[in-house]
């Protein structure tokens, strides 16, 4: 993962509020780079996503879910996610993109010109 450095993981405690690291996958194509990160439950108006110089930070709320019958078994968290990476400085922090569906995150960073392979043209 040379652009995209992992910051945390696992399940973390923050002011009291449970959260656990989605999971995540993180392509790499010659003009960007794609992550997509796994949070069951979090649609769009659950999705924090900041930016603070080149560290990036993903938090998704799940909404409150009220059962009308008494949960006797439960394997999945009840914590809401939140996941922290390194943005390598080759990527365009300006043109970031973010998509939800289905509780999976997309979220589209674009390389910077400068690192795009190029073709160089032979003079005569």
């Amino acid at each position: 993962m040379n652009a995209v450095a992992q910051q945390d993981q696992g399940a973390v405690s923050t002011r009291a509020k449970n959260f656990v690291s989605p999971e995540v996958n993180i392509f790499e194509s010659k003009d960007k780079y794609l992550l997509e990160a796994e949070m069951p439950g979090v649609n769009k108006d659950g999705l924090e996503i900041t930016l603070e110089g080149n560290e990036l930070t993903i938090v998704g709320h799940r909404a409150d879910e009220a059962p009308s019958a008494e949960v006797i078994y439960r394997e999945s968290r009840l914590a809401d996610y939140r996941r922290t990476f390194e943005l390598d400085p080759a990527i365009d922090t300006g043109r970031i993109e973010a998509q939800v569906n289905q509780g999976v995150l997309t979220l589209t960073l674009p390389k910077l010109e400068k690192v795009k392979p190029r073709k160089i043209a032979i003079a005569d």
